[in-house]
């Protein structure tokens, strides 16, 4: 099997140009523990060690640049231990620390943007990246973006297509939940579709193709955040999310977050059953409900034992994360009425909807989990999105199927 080389190798390559970066240009570099070459060089390093350009900051994404922040923990840190240089944290504790102030790019020449997606809509790298475009854009410097592979593939696609109404920072512009895109598709699709604009230069990888799966592409995994430990997660996220927005654990604090659901209150045999002829019922091929006790070390129900399930992907090629997890939280509901719950509390910096609207992106979805929709009839509702969708995203494909 030969090996996918990203786009942060193709740049420091000496015989590729660099995108175009003059010698001795001066950098901010958005970059987390994942932004690393196939030998687990960290791309700040190598830069570095390169000489060709100067490193003047680092700017942190959700999890900081390191990677130790938990989900919505704001970051402040303001300096990099590893390299002493400073660190503009754009997860603050407001809206408005998302994005990048004009002070925070002055005296640069050029941002590279070198981050790990999962290839789910609620992943918020994706509009941490639009930000720095448009404050890019606004300073008149390039925006350089290093693409990686996108690791559950990029030739399925699935769940609605966000409406407007439901924008927020786990989903900004109208894509479906899985869009089957890399970073640098993605870029160029808020560059010219969407109206960011701008001067934006995707390094692309060479090797990749659409059917890919991680685990084929011969590079490390690195936890792009400290709940996605493995591809399998990445993989069950673009469902698996969907649970942040209800009061079941969704694993974190375990081992296997997005992949273990369930609460104190829940009997995992019981609701075991219910999903393995739910499943059965509405074809969720590729998949399989194993009921499980697990005890979450922190967030939600911290110390307390949990009944429920962990969802397993039986065929990486046939499972429906999104589907899957529909199914999963309608039953739940279904078994426990009275004990379930969406959440009510703030949600990445919003208080005026419910999380698990903003994170369905469709008004009305969630009143058909409720009411017990079938699945069928829940897709038929997103299907022309999804549709169209696909056309919209033909002309930003970089990579061949």
């Amino acid at each position: 099997m030969s090996r996918v080389r990203t786009g942060l190798e193709s740049f420091l390559d000496p015989a590729k140009g660099a995108a175009g970066l003059a010698r001795g240009a001066r950098l901010g570099v958005v970059a987390h523990p994942a932004s690393i070459d196939a030998g687990g060089r960290h791309l700040v390093d190598r830069l570095i060690s390169d000489g060709r350009f100067r490193v003047v900051r680092l700017f942190g994404p959700e999890h900081g640049v390191r990677g130790e922040a938990q989900d919505m923990e704001s970051v402040g840190e303001a300096v990099d231990r590893a390299t002493g240089l400073p660190v503009v944290s754009l997860y603050g504790d407001t809206e408005a620390s998302l994005r990048p102030t004009p002070e925070h790019l002055r005296g640069l020449d050029a941002i590279v943007y070198d981050l790990q997606d999962v290839g789910s809509r609620y992943y918020t790298f994706v509009y941490t990246l639009s930000f720095v475009m448009e404050a890019a854009r606004d300073a008149r410097i390039p925006v350089v973006v290093l693409d990686r592979p996108n690791p559950i593939g990029g030739l399925a696609i699935e769940g609605p297509v966000l409406e407007p109404e439901m924008a927020s920072f786990v989903g900004r512009f109208p894509v479906p939940v899985r869009h089957g895109l890399t970073t640098g598709e993605l870029a160029h699709l808020f560059r010219d579709h969407f109206g960011i604009g701008g001067d934006v230069r995707v390094v692309p990888m060479t090797g990749w193709t659409r059917a890919q799966h991680f685990e084929e592409t011969g590079l490390p995994w690195v936890l792009p955040s400290p709940n996605m430990p493995t591809p399998d997660t990445a993989r069950l996220y673009p469902g698996g999310c969907l649970v942040e927005g209800t009061n079941l654990s969704e694993g974190r604090g375990t081992t296997r977050p997005f992949e273990l659901v369930g609460a104190p209150w829940l009997d995992a045999a019981t609701l075991a059953e219910m999903l393995a002829q739910a499943g059965d019922a509405e074809g969720l091929d590729g998949v399989m409900f194993r009921a499980a006790s697990f005890r979450p070390m922190f967030q939600k129900h911290a110390g307390r034992t949990c009944g429920g399930v962990q969802v397993h992907v039986t065929d990486r090629d046939r499972a429906r994360p999104f589907a899957t997890y529909l199914v999963l939280l309608r039953e739940i509901r279904a078994l426990a009425p009275d004990l379930f719950d969406w959440r009510r509390e703030r949600y990445e910096f919003v208080d005026d909807r419910l999380a698990i609207d903003l994170l369905l992106g469709l008004p009305g979805l969630r009143p058909m989990i409720e009411s017990r929709a079938t699945l069928a009839e829940m897709e038929a509702v997103w299907s022309d999105g999804l549709a169209r969708f696909l056309e919209i995203r033909e002309p930003f494909l970089l990579y061949p199927s």
